[in-house]
């Protein structure tokens, strides 16, 4: 069976906020900061440490 990613992300992200019950506040940085990040100049250098 495959997923598509999006959708993955979205359950996770759904079970993470229920089960975890971070502050709305740090759900909203972690998004923003990761949206930025995904389209700066240190996204190369992220993905290859990842990597």
């Amino acid at each position: 069976m495959q997923v598509p990613l999006w959708l993955a992300l979205i359950i996770v992200g759904y079970l993470g906020v229920k089960l975890i019950r971070p502050p709305a506040w740090l759900v909203a940085v972690l998004l923003l900061g990761g949206f930025l990040l995904a389209d700066s100049v240190l996204a190369p250098a992220i993905d290859s440490f990842l990597k």
